[in-house]
């Protein structure tokens, strides 16, 4: 099958390489505008409490605080001055005209009056917007709000000299899904020259080189394409842009490289174009579509998960792996064929880099390993065990530094805040309240108990201010409070913009906000949500019988780590039991597949050890431009980097034992077998490793956190692998088995000579 599907692809070679090109002009325009259908919140599949939060907000108060926005002014003078509230005064006529801005409100009219800075220079506002408006990730009311800010502030009389920065969630994620759009852009267009300098010194030739190049970037921009589509039908992640372009150019020219290299091989061997091309697809377009199975079930593995961001990865994996091998097996022997001893060319570069591609040096090397195991496993498992220690004190949540682009204008807005001692007002854990049937929350058996609620809360040194119906006048006891509400409708009135937020209109549904203090890092904001919870399952007195809600920003994060590390047991056992099910039947042995899964995992936690020493503790962070330890690791990372690396690093698994078992089978020798598999792909497996690392290093760079931790966990796991484990561990060990590396596809060893277990 393999063989006549080789020769139908190379007959009709002009006819494969017209269907790639329709595809592409087709795919283009989709992916070209992705990053406008891709969500930066995401969500799980799962009904969790913090979900039902929002959804009880949204239909209890269709106003101010469902979602919203911050807008903080900076002014050249003080608070004091008449030009101040002129501008003020300007900029929030000029929200409320904004069809989709509900209301808006200053700080002061929430009852807090110190949402000023020191100098009084700067203070902000807030506009809540229509849920039927954020629910929608393609609308761009965010830029249009800008727009609509810079337009007041040059018509404001005395504007000049004042600066306005749009901040909120709903800012944060526009600026993150522009940031990484950027950041994107921009990683293709610094790797991919360092990426040809790398291929033209793999091949020694221009054309050679170009073909991998050409093959990564059709694979992204045909996934990117289908992934607009999918869009459509699911919520896909911001994290899909970055993921897509990584592993699109990492195994498209990966596996570029293993076939050019393998048809080249054929070509000087003496076929012709045509019967190397065919002979090709054979052999490395074979170990081509296994390794791009096994790097498919790390993908699909994430589909299992709950979270948005992790199912949404792995769609975008699957559809790039897939797109680039069906490339590698298709359009790149069509092109080989035509281009047959032409990929060598300028002839003038070979000369110079033969040298780098002698076999001699990695022969010398494979004989050092064979004459040496023992010590190679316990060195090499000594090196492995040093990175991975680090990984015992991960501690997984959201980052403590950096999680928001710092020079973004929302992040920006965001740091200003903080400076004011006002970043809580849109970080707050909040606690929904519903009462039963007919009740309110403003009878004094129910202020009561929500006064003992807010005592509680406020008694963790984390927490700045609760904010809620019973504390609109702080210091009031319980008598008081029923007294201050016994003509409600007559308070309501009084405050109306407060109790708009805090108490629905049928006075059955109130929000209890609890502002953590602005020591408290957004690590420490999970603790709060945490805590929150603790207090409200103990049954507050004077509550009983009312449904309980946390929500928030962290609350949902904690919700969402939750469910995601419950399924990643599951999802692990899933992807190493496919695995080594799909080597086993391609390898026909036991110790194969179980020792390739085995020290797969061990690359995987090497990787995760420095991560952790780098970005939780800050060792050499600044090198990535963080201002200090994240603290913590997020949790969607180790999920993506797990399934990603071990379908990657799987790749160099395959490239090198198809090679061995090739010559295994032709000599019956496995010592033979494991210095000529050795030393003919070791030059491969370094030039694509060092693509991989320097398409992954790029990201690691991105100024969005998140990116960061997914690119440089990536290139580092691919670095161990490509030389610790591939260059050491793999023969030593397939050394030490001897024949029962192959077995049962081979009976068991005889003492014939052959080094045997």
């Amino acid at each position: 099958m393999i063989a006549w599907l080789a020769k139908t692809v190379v007959r009709r070679r002009w006819l494969v390489l017209v269907a790639w090109a329709g595809l592409a002009a087709l795919f283009l325009p989709q992916a070209l505008g992705v990053q406008q259908v891709l969500a930066v919140r995401g969500g799980s599949d799962e009904e969790t409490e913090s979900f039902r939060a929002a959804q009880l907000l949204k239909q209890a108060f269709p106003g101010p605080f469902a979602e919203y926005v911050a807008v903080v002014v900076h002014g050249p003078i003080s608070r004091a001055n008449r030009r101040f509230d002129v501008v003020l005064d300007t900029l929030a006529a000029a929200m409320r005209r904004r069809p989709y801005v509900r209301e808006v409100v200053a700080a002061s009219s929430l009852g807090e009056s110190t949402f000023v800075s020191r100098d009084r220079r700067t203070t902000f506002f807030i506009a809540a917007l229509a849920t039927d408006q954020t629910d929608n990730i393609s609308n761009n009311y965010v830029p249009d709000l800008r727009a609509a800010l810079r337009d007041a502030l040059a018509r404001a009389p005395g504007g000049a000299g004042f600066d306005v920065k749009l901040t909120g969630y709903p800012a944060l994620d526009y600026d993150i899904r522009s940031i990484s759009a950027e950041d994107t852009a921009r990683g293709e267009q610094r790797v991919l020259p360092v990426t040809l300098v790398v291929l033209v010194l793999a091949f020694g030739a221009l054309v050679a080189a170009l073909l991998p190049i050409a093959v990564g970037v059709l694979a992204i921009t045909i996934a990117l394409g289908l992934v607009t589509l999918a869009a459509k039908f699911q919520t896909m992640s911001v994290f899909v842009l970055n993921i897509t372009t990584m592993v699109g150019l990492g195994v498209g020219i990966d596996y570029s490289l293993l076939v050019v290299t393998r048809f080249r091989e054929e070509l000087n061997r003496g076929l012709s174009a045509f019967d190397a091309a065919v002979r090709t697809v054979q052999t490395a377009g074979a170990a081509v579509v296994t390794s791009g199975l096994t790097v498919v079930v790390g993908f699909a593995g994430l589909l299992t998960t709950p979270l948005v961001e992790t199912r949404s990865v792995g769609v975008g994996g699957l559809l790039v792996v897939a797109t680039a091998v069906l490339l590698a097996t298709t359009f790149l022997p069509a092109m080989l064929a035509i281009l047959g001893r032409n990929i060598d060319r300028p002839r003038w570069l070979a000369r110079p880099l033969a040298s780098i591609h002698a076999p001699s040096g990695w022969e010398r090397w494979a004989r050092f390993l064979l004459h040496r195991p023992w010590r190679a496993v316990a060195g090499g498992g000594l090196a492995v065990a040093l990175l991975s220690f680090p990984l015992t004190q991960i501690r997984i949540g959201v980052p403590a530094r950096n999680w928001f682009p710092p020079e973004s204008e929302s992040g920006q807005g965001l740091a200003e805040l903080q400076e004011m001692g006002a970043s809580g007002v849109i970080q707050p854990t909040r606690v929904v309240i519903q009462l039963p049937e007919g009740e309110s929350a403003l009878s004094p058996l129910r202020l009561r108990g929500l006064k003992t609620l807010s005592d509680s809360l406020r008694k963790d040194p984390r927490v700045k201010e609760v904010r809620g119906v019973a504390t609109i006048r702080p210091g009031m006891s319980s008598l008081q409070l029923a007294l201050f509400y016994s003509d409600s409708r007559e308070v309501r009135e009084r405050f109306a913009p407060f109790f708009n937020a805090y108490l629905s209109a049928d006075n059955r549904t109130t929000l209890v906000d609890v502002i953590p203090a602005d020591t408290v890092t957004l690590t420490g904001l999970m603790d709060v949500a945490r805590r929150v919870r603790a207090v409200v399952a103990h049954r507050v007195r004077g509550l009983q019988g009312c449904e309980i809600l946390v929500g928030g920003f962290a609350a949902t994060s904690v919700d969402l780590q939750h469910h995601l590390l419950s399924r990643l047991p599951g999802v692990v056992a899933l992807i190493l039991g496919i695995t080594a099910l799909m080597l086993f039947v391609a390898f026909r042995s036991v110790l194969v597949p179980l020792k390739a899964v085995l020290l797969n995992c061990l690359s995987v936690s090497s990787a995760f050890g420095v991560t952790v020493l780098v970005f939780q503790h800050g060792y050499g962070g600044r090198l990535f431009g963080l201002d200090g330890p994240t603290e913590a690791i997020f949790v969607v990372v180790p999920v993506l980097i797990f399934a990603t690396v071990f379908g990657l690093s799987m790749d160099y698994e395959v490239f090198l034992l198809t090679r061995m078992k090739e010559v295994f089978d032709k000599t019956g020798r496995n010592d033979h077998a494991t210095m000529e598999g050795l030393s003919a792909t070791a030059s491969t497996i370094t030039f694509a490793a060092a693509i991989m690392i320097a398409v992954f290093g790029v990201f690691a760079f991105s100024r969005v956190l998140a990116v960061q931790f997914v690119g440089f966990g990536l290139a580092m796991a691919v670095l161990f692998d490509a030389t610790l484990i591939r260059m050491v561990l793999v023969p030593a060990i397939m050394h030490i088995a001897g024949r029962w590396n192959w077995w049962p596809g081979v009976r068991a060893p005889r003492q014939d000579g052959e080094n045997s277990a």
